[in-house]
């Protein structure tokens, strides 16, 4: 029973990566929807995010099941525990996703970037789904050394959102309004989605170790900004 039971364990994790891998083909899929004006791409990403919180769901019902009938204790605990946070963080990555292939759809037939503003999309897309890669690799591994060099990846992503900014504030701005606001949000988008494959890495930490990280700004895991629910509009 007590095998039958670790097994258990073991599949909620592989859950949890298998949903990682959904959500990076949904990260580089909306990207490219919007890159390339594509309508199908765009729907395909906005369809795709109900299965993700079907699944998302389906992992939640297992945790409930087994601490309900086994009792966990110790590491088995911050196992199930963990599991919830990331079914929580993985849900709101899908979203982000789905908002970014929603300002494609918004905006089609027409391109919603400027072709002079392609690379820092296209960059933000990139290091984006490599992050959730990344993040399904430390599930897979338990990772503590691989779970601390996704920050690195997070601080690339600060910087070309602030490298975006810069653009933006320029005087010579040529893109309108309309234009910055897509650009505004779509830089939010992108963030949140590395800040929660951050927070997933760091719960990955606190599975293997019994110990809250502590998050950029000085918070623990759970408690930081890293690790914070965005609503539907990426706050």
């Amino acid at each position: 029973m007590r095998d039958t039971y670790h097994e258990q364990l073991d599949d909620i994790l592989a859950e949890l990566e298998r949903m990682t891998r959904t959500v990076s083909t949904a990260v580089r899929r909306s990207t490219s929807a919007l890159l390339e004006a594509d309508i199908r791409k765009a729907e395909e990403v906005i369809a795709a995010d109900i299965q993700l919180d079907a699944a998302g769901e389906g992992v939640e019902e297992k945790v409930f099941e087994l601490m309900a009938r086994q009792s966990p204790v110790a590491n088995e605990l911050r196992m199930l525990v963990a599991a919830l946070r990331m079914v929580a963080d993985l849900e709101r990555m899908g979203d982000l996703a789905a908002h970014v292939s929603k300002i494609a759809r918004m905006r089609y037939p027409a391109p919603a970037i400027p072709a002079e503003l392609h690379d820092v999309i296209e960059s933000m897309g990139s290091v984006a789904g490599k992050m959730v890669d990344a993040a399904g690799d430390v599930i897979a591994t338990r990772d503590v050394d691989a779970a601390g060099r996704l920050e690195a990846s997070d601080d690339e992503m600060d910087k070309l959102r602030s490298n975006q900014f810069r653009l933006m504030m320029d005087e010579h701005w040529p893109h309108g309004v309309e234009v910055a606001v897509d650009m505004a949000l779509l830089s939010r988008y992108y963030e949140r989605i590395s800040d929660h494959a951050v927070a997933m890495a760091r719960r990955v930490v606190y599975l293997v170790t019994g110990e809250l990280p502590v998050a950029i700004g000085g918070t623990a895991a759970g408690s930081g900004a890293g690790a914070s629910t965005p609503n539907p509009n990426g706050n």
